[in-house]
């Protein structure tokens, strides 16, 4: 017990103080009560943005919750008066815009300079103030149209935090067009990762539009994506503890099965840890496959299994399954509230980490090593010193520890980008999600987009035991 607060009091100190600090620590081992290492313990199986009002200041606040309907954005662009020496300017940043992914013949060139051809006045204003424009929404929010991403909840609030207005007066005031344009590219390295490996690809090769797709993946999300948060990549299987964009610590993940159980793509925000959890039993596993009147049926098999079932007036049953070795949630969750019913948790069923391919999930996230991710969040988040953290998962009993603010996840899905090794990879594509934003980069610019989808929310039904 005291080797575990001891182990969680390096990581989290560790994680305050920075990557360096971070690195010079060896990777704990003994991070259960009882002296076993957690996978010792597995059962054994294998715009409205129009405004001349100051810029938003860039710190995140956090993941923004998404609106219920579609909502379209009106363009209705600033103007401002431009010189030629300005609008020059203009043409150099859209003939050089390709080294962000973009694509110069979207902004009407030829347009441009007919209107410079004829000099200073309300024509030159009006274009050049609509080209800026443009670039600023597809640097700040993405080029695709939210019609080609797939499975995509995210309500990125940087056209509010950066509004068109504002960037253009500022570049007009400064001179300086293009570091006002790239002023609301994202700010996370991998973006300028990407953006370094598109210079060494041949235009219009697979590899330069598979890292076109993937850097403005990145422009979907909120520019800054906070101080301190949790961000995992689907296709990688991989889960990373992030502090000022640094990785803190990385956690391998089982995420969903292709088809109607894959992950969504969301920006939510983690409200505390439930530690010792319950599993409440969808009725699709207590009614469809009979599992209610099995428990009923079988009080000595449901308690070898932690069930209990009651069956109401009316023959309605429940089945909860309470804490314990064997439930199915493991001995951890992250209390993440969201409209589609997917979370962190964790798992008994800990040898299914070792796979190569794990898609494997109803749509939840498994986490390797949860409970050392679970309390490292306690002790961050709500402040519990690591023995208390420790006496409260070895209770045995439900928990939830509340954090003092909440703490954003982000959950994305890039099919190029780098390693936890900091190494440049591809990963399999395995929700067939590339092609619609690869096709909306081939299709011309789309203009008065939504900044919402309407796409079906996939109601997720939660089965979280053990794999076969």
């Amino acid at each position: 017990m005291k080797t575990l607060a001891t182990s969680l009091f390096v990581l989290a100190t560790a994680t305050l103080a920075g990557p360096t600090a971070l690195a010079a620590q060896n990777a704990p081992t003994n991070l259960l009560p009882g002296g076993q290492d957690e996978d010792d313990r597995a059962d054994g199986d294998a715009d409205d943005a129009v405004t001349s009002s100051p810029m938003a200041p860039s710190t995140a606040t956090g993941p923004v919750e998404m609106a219920s309907e579609p909502v379209v954005q009106k363009f209705d662009p600033v103007v401002q008066q431009w010189n030629v020496a300005q609008a020059e300017a203009l043409v150099a940043a859209i003939e050089g815009i390709g080294t962000h992914g973009l694509i110069p013949a979207d902004y009407d060139l030829p347009g441009l300079r007919a209107a410079i051809a004829a000099g200073p006045g309300a024509m030159l204003d009006e274009e050049a103030s609509r080209r800026f424009v443009w670039l600023v929404e597809d640097m700040r929010d993405g080029r695709t149209p939210m019609d080609h991403r797939t499975q995509w909840f995210v309500m990125d609030p940087d056209a509010d935090r950066y509004r068109s207005g504002a960037v253009l007066k500022q570049a007009l005031e400064s001179g300086d067009i293009m570091g006002a344009i790239e002023g609301v590219a994202p700010l996370h390295p991998d973006y300028e990762a990407l953006r370094s490996e598109l210079a060494k690809a041949k235009p219009g090769s697979k590899r330069y539009k598979l890292v076109q797709a993937n850097m403005d993946r990145w422009r979907w999300l909120p520019r800054d994506l906070g101080h301190q948060y949790l961000i995992t990549n689907v296709p990688e299987y991989q889960l990373r503890l992030t502090v000022n964009d640094k990785i803190m610590r990385t956690y391998r993940t089982i995420v969903g099965k292709p088809g109607r159980t894959a992950t969504p793509q969301l920006a939510e925000s983690v409200e505390g840890v439930i530690l010792n959890p319950n599993w409440t039993v969808p009725q699709s596993i207590v009614k469809g496959e009979g599992l209610g009147e099995r428990v009923l049926g079988n009080p000595s098999w449901a308690a070898s299994k932690g069930y209990k079932a009651t069956r109401g007036a009316n023959g309605y049953i429940s089945v909860v399954q309470g804490p314990g070795p064997g439930n199915a949630l493991g001995r951890m969750k992250l209390d993440m509230p969201n409209r589609h019913a997917i979370f962190f948790h964790d798992t008994p069923s800990r040898g299914l980490f070792s796979q190569a391919d794990r898609a494997l999930s109803h749509g939840c996230i498994r986490t390797e090593r949860a409970t050392e991710l679970a309390l490292t969040l306690a002790i961050l988040q709500a402040g519990l010193t690591a023995d208390e953290g420790v006496e409260k998962l070895a209770s045995g009993e439900y928990t939830r520890v509340e954090f003092n603010s909440k703490m954003p996840a982000y959950i994305t899905y890039f099919t190029m980008g780098t390693t936890i090794d900091g190494e440049m990879a591809t990963f399999k594509d395995i929700y067939d999600r590339d092609a619609p934003v690869l096709a909306a980069f081939e299709a011309p610019r789309k203009a008065n987009r939504s900044r919402v989808t309407d796409e079906e929310i996939i109601e997720i039904v939660n089965d979280p035991r053990d794999i076969a």
